[in-house]
Parts: structure tokens; C-alpha cells; sequence
């Protein structure tokens, strides 16, 4: 099971995983008081009901994890002022943020290696040395190995030009200044808008990157939102 399908009953929290993760890059809910160990448990507890393990699903949740017990340990441990100053909530939420990019970019690559790697198994190369008899002879005296019908679609095949790369499995890359400007056009036309209305037909990694884009508008003093319900509709305003 994904992650985000997680239903978590924790002392601090309980609902699905991903608005646990929404929560604590808000800041709206401390870090420090969500015990980590017992959503590994929860996780571990939902595997063993499913029978099964989908390994891209349990990496995707280990990448996640070991980023909030990082950021929960530098919430917990002491650090020097410098350091403080180095690394604040903002900048931790960004850090997490890049590293589920860059994850998802390492698992599509591995992906389409495995589709490459899958494609090559068809061919065969020969590994042994030539025949005793090939080694020192002359090439009238030398016997075909192959068929010359086989060995001339084996060459045209070397001849034939490949089909152009299939790009279609890249995930385009999301840019938080290019989502601070879409959002700023809008606001500067229409003052206010519906998240939904403009952005439910958005992947979640587009939709997850404008919410970090308004939150960042949110602090700046440029925009602010009204939600009246859990899950409800999001209106969004400039200031």
C-alpha cells in the first residue's frame, strides 16, 4: 500500500498519513510530540494484513521517514545558535521537499533502466575464443560459423536506425519560483480564486509544490486562504 493510504490513530494525531505529512510541513502539528515508531508499526501492521509487499511503495515510505526522524532529531538534539541559524522550519520543510523530488527522479530513472536492461537480455554476444583449428589457418581454409542469411540480419540489423527514446516516463521538473509566479498572475487578475477550481486536474506533485508555493506567498505577506471544512474547498485571496 502507498503511504499516503496509511490511516494512522496516534496520541496527536489520527487520520491518513499524507495529512500528518501536510501538517507538520504547515507546522500546525509539533514534530517532536509524533511518535515515529508507532507509524512504522502502523505501516509494518498494515503489510502483514495485505499479505503482500510492493517494494516501490515500501521504499517511497522508508524515504519518508528516515526524512521526518532526521528532521525530528535536529528538533530534539542541541545545536549551537550558528547551526539554529543555518537550518530553520522553513528550510527543513524545503529539504524534505527536494528529497522526495529527487527521489521520484531516481525511481523513474531505475525504472526505465530496468525496461533498457529487460530489452538487451534478447540479444546474445559470444564469449568464447575462436576454434583451435580458426586460430592459425588461412581464410580459404577457414569454415563458416554461421549461415550467411544470419549473419546479413544480424548486420542489418546493426544498420537500421533506432526508434527515437520514449521520454514520456520523466516526470516534467515542478519549480517552486515558477509556481510563485503562476499564483501571483492569478491573484494580480482576479484578486481571488478556488484551489480546486484551477488546480483538482494538476498531478500531486504540481498540487503539492502550489500549496508549498501559497505557503510561501502566506509568509510574505502576498496571499492568504480560508478553508471553512476538513477537505473542503480552499479560497484563496491576495492581501
Amino acid at each position: 500500500m502507498r503511504a499516503a493510504e496509511l490511516d494512522l490513530d496516534l496520541d496527536v494525531f489520527a487520520g491518513p498519513f499524507d495529512l500528518l505529512m501536510t501538517l507538520v510541513l504547515r507546522e500546525e502539528l509539533d514534530l517532536a510530540e509524533v511518535a515515529l515508531g508507532e507509524v512504522v508499526v502502523a505501516y509494518v501492521e498494515h503489510l502483514e494484513a495485505a499479505g503482500e509487499l510492493d517494494l516501490e511503495a515500501a521504499t517511497e515510505f522508508l524515504v519518508l521517514i528516515a526524512s521526518l526522524l532526521e528532521l525530528k532529531s535536529r528538533l530534539l538534539l542541541p545545536r549551537g545558535d550558528e547551526e539554529e541559524a543555518q537550518l530553520g522550519p522553513e528550510e527543513a520543510a524545503d529539504e524534505l521537499l527536494a528529497r522526495m523530488l529527487e527521489y521520484a527522479r531516481y525511481r523513474d530513472a531505475a525504472a526505465h533502466l530496468k525496461e533498457l536492461f529487460g530489452a538487451g537480455r534478447r540479444y546474445l554476444y559470444r564469449l568464447a575464443p575462436l576454434p583451435p583449428e580458426l586460430r592459425r589457418v588461412s581464410l580459404e581454409g577457414a569454415r563458416p560459423s554461421y549461415e550467411p542469411e544470419q549473419l546479413a540480419v544480424a548486420l542489418g540489423d546493426l544498420l537500421r536506425a533506432p526508434p527515437a527514446p520514449d521520454t514520456s516516463h520523466i516526470r516534467p521538473t515542478v519549480s517552486l519560483e515558477r509556481r510563485l509566479t503562476v499564483l501571483r498572475e492569478l491573484l494580480g487578475r482576479r484578486r481571488s480564486f478556488d484551489f480546486d477550481e484551477l488546480f483538482a486536474d494538476e498531478d500531486r506533485l504540481t498540487q503539492a509544490v502550489t500549496l508549498f508555493a501559497l505557503l510561501e506567498m502566506h509568509k510574505r505577506g502576498e496571499a492568504s486562504w480560508t478553508q471553512k471544512e476538513t477537505f473542503g474547498p480552499i479560497h484563496v485571496e491576495a492581501l
